[in-house]
């Protein structure tokens, strides 16, 4: 877009810097109407601003950066800020930040996708650079000197040549600022360089650690409300399409503190009704709950098991006709000659397992429903709880709270809406808070998925290669609208159930099948779990690789680093994917060196295996590599994890202790999924209830990490969930290595491993 000269007003993309008076310290947003007549400092002063990239600045400097991500652990606000403050300029003392509730002047309000600082860097750097620029010229008009010889640094204007300065605190206290940037003007800013940074990429205290260890953090579940009720839906005998027909709540009514019990239908379908148990105390609910008698119709889904999902998925695929072309380049049938091979890989429903369960307090007032929570998604959020309650969106306001855990759980408005639509059915404000059990049980877990694989290798190198992919589809039922358009133009693809797929590596017949498995679909409502598709994707993709190179004869690692050539589109783009498959090849050729693949010797029955990926989108890649050092005990199938080495290119680390943190989490929880974590369904319904059925890696089990961090100034990359896609295929690889049992069903159990074993 180019901003052209304006003689009525600013425009919805110019950016406002101004304070209403001296004194009243300084605001910096975006404009939220096309067109508004005045000035900077007019627009500021009726609230015209679209604070998406939203910095207040107080009279005596204290800065405060206004985060609409959420803060679930992984810092992310400190991360933001310190982009802010770096060009800005401004004493980290002096920063803080918040979470401001929902409103549509916002823009778009999600957490995910290890997003939140790459799609946010240049943005709010820039928003900083513009707000020191403004305070130079300000300073340096009330000292009467050039602003070319002023410069800005720890919150203070200094003029060069003869050291006068002002802090930013005298600035704003005795001086008014009305400046507007265009477009075009903060693309022309001149941002620091690598190098030069003394706030990014520099170790600071995460701003949310001090309320963290002091008590004074709100988290979802914390929050009380004056006359609240507390709510408890009584669980539906399936994991999703029952639906409840009547109840009978006398015995219920001899709980002491027992209110009643609501009926509330869900226009949103993410259940199709609920009952509630109202009650003065929080054990009351759960008491009524589980006395109160539902006559339920069973829904579609009262017979579904695993198994027969994964059966559903085979005959999918079974057939031609089935789905659409997520890659199509060269002819794959017609290379498929030479050394070939085929596989097929699995993986199981996984639980998010956050510490916090999902929860939510409900309160209207004054015509609007407010909703105390922490939330991934409010934009979607918000529609949704507007739309079962028959409210406009503008009514509706999520408070957002810390999240004790997200990892994608907390996109989903599932505790939102019965504590709505409980509260506007009692006239009461209601906290829901669900049980271990009920988090378990109804979960967006991930999909079940199956993929078969097919390829040929050719001079050391796959020259065919055809994946097909058949899971459940998250994105078409959170947000159809942000489906693909399929290469072969005869449909529409979830490409987060594909992403991973379409991989760096130089292959000159590729093909790759999109399937969506309704069964799954119905049955067991498909979520975003962090990492999302490429942690089957890549699962398949790289356990495959190892498998047709030891066919081949050919050295797993020497076939990856010959096939990452960065030819074509693998070259790269900017500004997310710069050196394309080079930047692959370089972590991986790191961290074979750092774990001495190939050179150290191993014990009996150890082996070490690779797995390199680019983690995310295309678009944004995170370039990952792993090399997992493993033990296999061959009469109990038990695998003992000596090592993981990770080395992860991420450009620019904007907070390099938060981004350490979420490698180590993600390296972690790579590993669980390898090993441990596994829900089944029986008769429609989730078996696993709480940590003693589902288990994930315990601390007991954490093994030596080696984790590198390579930072080259590119622009910054994820980190929250990159780890995890890694782990999975490097550990099959190593098991493979050390024993020969080849296992392509995640968990690799010991029974799965004991199995390969007979079959090696």
């Amino acid at each position: 877009m180019t901003v052209q000269t304006r003689k009525d007003g600013v425009t919805r993309r110019d950016f406002l810097i101004g304070s209403a008076a001296a004194g009243t310290g300084l605001v910096m947003g975006f404009s939220v109407l096309p067109r508004l007549a005045g000035s900077a400092s007019q627009a500021i002063a009726a609230g015209n601003y679209e604070p998406s990239l939203f910095i207040t600045m107080e009279a005596n400097g204290r800065t405060t950066v206004h985060i609409t991500k959420a803060e679930m652990g992984q810092h992310v606000g400190t991360a933001l800020a310190q982009s802010v403050a770096e060009e800005l300029e401004v004493d980290w003392n002096d920063v803080r930040v918040d979470y401001p509730s929902s409103d549509e002047k916002w823009g778009l309000m999600i957490t995910g996708g290890s997003w939140s600082v790459n799609w946010t860097f240049d943005q709010l750097s820039r928003a900083g650079a513009s707000g020191r620029i403004a305070l130079i010229e300000t300073a340096a008009k009330a000292m009467g000197v050039p602003v070319s010889e002023c410069m800005a640094k720890q919150s203070k204007v200094i003029h060069g040549p003869t050291g006068q300065s002002m802090t930013y605190a005298e600035i704003l206290s005795t001086q008014t600022i009305d400046r507007t940037f265009s477009e075009d003007d903060l693309k022309a800013i001149e941002l620091k360089k690598f190098g030069t940074y003394s706030v990014v990429g520099k170790p600071v205290q995460q701003l949310d650690i001090p309320a963290k260890t002091n008590g004074t953090a709100g988290y979802g579940i914390d929050v009380f409300v004056p006359n609240m009720l507390y709510g408890t839906w009584v669980n539906p005998p399936v994991r999703w399409g029952a639906k409840a027909k009547g109840f009978n709540d006398s015995a219920a009514k001899n709980i002491p503190g027992y209110v009643k019990a609501v009926m509330v239908e869900d226009p949103t379908q993410v259940q199709m009704n609920y009952v509630i148990a109202l009650a003065e105390t929080f054990d009351a609910s759960r008491r009524a709950a589980e006395a109160i008698k539902v006559d339920w119709d069973m829904g579609p889904n009262a017979d579904v098991n695993s198994e027969g999902i994964l059966q559903h998925a085979k005959s999918l695929t079974d057939d031609p006709n089935t789905g659409f072309a997520w890659v199509l380049e060269g002819d794959v049938d017609a290379n498929m000659s030479g050394t070939t091979h085929d596989a097929e890989y699995i993986t199981s429903l996984t639980y998010h397992g956050m510490m916090e369960p999902m929860n939510c307090t409900a309160q209207e007032a004054g015509g609007v429903m407010h909703l105390y929570t922490g939330c991934q998604w409010q934009t979607r959020c918000v529609a949704m709880v507007a739309e079962a309650l028959g409210m406009e969106p503008a009514n509706v306001v999520i408070h957002q709270q810390y999240l004790g855990g997200g990892f994608g759980r907390r996109l989903e408005p599932d505790a939102m809406l019965p504590a709505a639509l409980a509260a506007k059915a009692a006239g009461r404000p209601v906290k829901l808070v669900y049980s271990r059990e009920q988090d378990v049980w109804f979960d967006f877990h991930r999909s079940i998925t199956y993929q078969r694989m097919s390829g040929a290798v050719e001079g050391g190198k796959l020259k065919s290669v055809k994946q097909d992919v058949c899971s459940g589809w998250a994105t078409k039922r959170q947000a159809p609208g942000f489906l693909a358009e399929s290469v072969d133009k005869k449909g529409r693809i979830d490409p987060f159930s594909m992403n991973g797929s379409d991989f760096w590596y130089t292959v000159p017949n590729h093909y790759v099948r999109a399937i969506e498995n309704d069964l799954a679909q119905s049955a067991t409502p498909p979520g975003q779990l962090r990492s999302v598709a490429p942690a089957w994707t890549f699962w398949a993709v790289e356990s495959f690789i190892d498998e047709i190179a030891h066919k081949a004869g050919v050295d797993p690692v020497d076939m990856r680093i010959a096939m990452l050539d960065a030819a074509g589109k693998n070259a790269g783009t900017p500004p997310n994917s710069v050196g394309g498959a080079k930047r692959l090849r370089n972590v991986l050729e790191i961290a074979v060196g750092r774990a001495g693949y190939g050179v150290k010797p191993m014990g009996e029955d150890e082996g070490m295996g690779v797995a390199a990926v680019s983690s995310q989108e295309r678009g944004s890649p995170t370039w990952t590599a792993c090399v997992a050092h493993v033990k296999v005990d061959r009469g109990s199938g038990e695998v003992t994890v000596k090592k993981l080495t990770v080395v992860m290119d991420l450009g620019t680390l904007v907070n390099p202790d938060g981004v350490m943190q979420q490698v180590q989490g993600s390296t972690l929880w790579g590993l669980s999924h390898s090993l441990m974590e596994r829900a089944t369904m029986e008769n429609g319904m989730i078996v696993q209830s709480n940590f003693d059925t589902y288990t994930p890696l315990r601390i007991n089990q954490v093994p030596d990490m080696d984790i590198t961090l390579v930072q080259n100034g590119h622009y910054p990359s994820g980190c929250g969930e990159p780890a995890v896609t890694v782990v999975p295929p490097a550990m099959a690889n190593a098991i493979f290595n050390a024993v020969g049992a080849r296992v392509r069903e995640l968990p690799m159990t010991p029974e799965k491993v004991k199995a390969a074993l007979g079959e090696a």
